[in-house]
């Protein structure tokens, strides 16, 4: 049976084309720098926002018309991937993502539980090998059951850590076993509301200890993905231990897993943490981290994660410009649409418009993107805001030949007042809105 309406497989159009199923700018054959659109952006399907959420938020209950939801049990498993397989057929997407809990359910035991993974991931890999389809990656959700109501790795409970080490353990033989490219650790609950009953430090010594487990497995079992943190800085904890790029960076250098990690980027978690999304990639590509990201946006008039579709052009551009600068690109990771449709957006079809609409916003903006890096709008712009740090005593300084001594001397010696130069912002955003609609 067809979950989607017996919609065909979508095509690229063009700009000019009024159909609502058939894509304006994402041409997957398309060169662009060198590379085919397919390739630069690797799009993925995320499983649980388009096949396990129904729609509900904390004020009403679930809206969403899905046909699977006919069935229950490890039934309605085995229908979510049928849909999921069909969806990614739809819209020619290669890769899909999946917390162990959106592909199958819990058990009364942990033995149980691994027994209905098992299942299932058996079925995946059929799909996967019949459709040549793939995984970005997969992860433990050690967030919704009530064990981990004070956090997995970084709990106050020593069973329920070993718990999480079990959940992460079955997921990383699952990731081996159907290729996964990447393995992602979101930590939902690894946080604390107060500090007045909150060993920190004892709490995130062990979620390194957590991780250097992870990395120890990995090896062993020959898994070679690779692994990525996902950083948000609140919700559902109201401090989180992996607020921004920055704060995950800094933890990874403390604890000596640099080596091991890079990082999932959302954008909407970007925003939860007072950022814009091409801050965060900045910081993750400056320092060799930018691992992947999660495709989405958040609604600016609401104060939580919204997990919108991505629709914002002059988003997509910022975001596909870093990615484009970053060594080797995306690399194995993607652009996973961590996005749910509206509430409001209720049927069937409107998956569908929706991922059409953010793969369209993406190709869109990587076309900007490579064509603002193919003129050097923003090289000539840094180049000649800093040229002053080319010649004379700026270039001693970035040359490391001055010192306090030095640089108090030319400052005694040059009197005269300092001159600045304006940065031309309103000029430069005006310049970004041309390339947006010419480009």
């Amino acid at each position: 049976m067809s979950y989607f309406d017996n919609v065909q497989p979508i095509q690229y159009e063009g700009p000019a084309s009024v159909n609502p199923l058939s894509f304006k700018f994402y041409n997957p054959e398309q060169v662009v720098l060198g590379k085919t659109m397919k390739d630069h952006l690797r799009f993925a399907v995320a499983y649980w926002h388009s096949f396990s959420a129904n729609g509900s938020d904390p004020f009403g209950a679930g809206t969403n018309i899905r046909a699977w939801d006919q069935y229950d049990g490890m039934e309605l498993a085995k229908a979510r991937v049928e849909a999921c397989f069909e969806l990614l057929n739809i819209l020619g997407v290669e890769y899909f993502a999946f917390h162990d809990r959106d592909i199958a359910p819990e058990g009364s035991t942990l033995q149980e539980t691994n027994a209905n993974l098992d299942e299932i991931v058996a079925l995946i890999k059929d799909k996967m090998n019949a459709t040549g389809k793939k995984l970005l990656w997969n992860t433990a959700n050690m967030f919704t059951n009530p064990r981990f109501v004070h956090g997995a790795a970084t709990t106050n409970n020593a069973e329920v850590f070993a718990y999480a080490a079990a959940q992460v353990k079955k997921a990383l033989d699952h990731a081996k076993e159907l290729g996964a490219e990447n393995y992602v650790f979101w930590g939902g609950r690894e946080g604390y509301e107060t500090l007045l009953n909150t060993d920190m430090g004892l709490e995130l010594d062990n979620l390194a200890r957590f991780l250097h487990m992870a990395v120890a497995y990995a090896k062993e079992i020959g898994f070679t993905g690779q692994f990525l943190i996902e950083p948000k800085p609140k919700e559902p904890s109201k401090h989180q231990y992996d607020f921004d790029a920055a704060t995950t960076l800094s933890f990874l250098q403390k604890y000596d897993l640099l080596p091991y990690f890079k990082l999932n980027l959302e954008a909407n978690h970007a925003t939860l943490a007072g950022h814009t999304f091409e801050h965060e990639l900045r910081v993750a590509r400056l320092n060799g981290i930018l691992g992947s990201i999660d495709a989405n946006q958040g609604d600016l008039l609401l104060g939580w994660d919204t997990d919108e579709f991505p629709t914002d052009l002059y988003a997509t551009t910022m975001a596909m410009y870093e990615i484009l600068l970053n060594e080797n690109g995306i690399g194995s990771g993607g652009v996973n649409f961590d996005a749910k449709v509206r509430r409001t957006s209720f049927e069937p079809i409107d998956v569908v418009y929706a991922h059409i609409a953010g793969m369209d916003a993406f190709a869109r903006g990587l076309q900007v993107a490579a064509k603002l890096i193919e003129d050097k709008v923003f090289d000539n712009i840094l180049d000649a805001r800093y040229g002053s740090f080319k010649s004379g005593i700026g270039a001693d300084i970035v040359a490391g030949k001055a010192d306090f001594k030095s640089l108090e001397a030319y400052a005694l010696a040059n009197n005269g007042p300092i001159k600045n130069q304006s940065g031309r912002l309103e000029l430069i955003k005006a310049t970004v809105n041309q390339y947006l609609t010419n480009a």
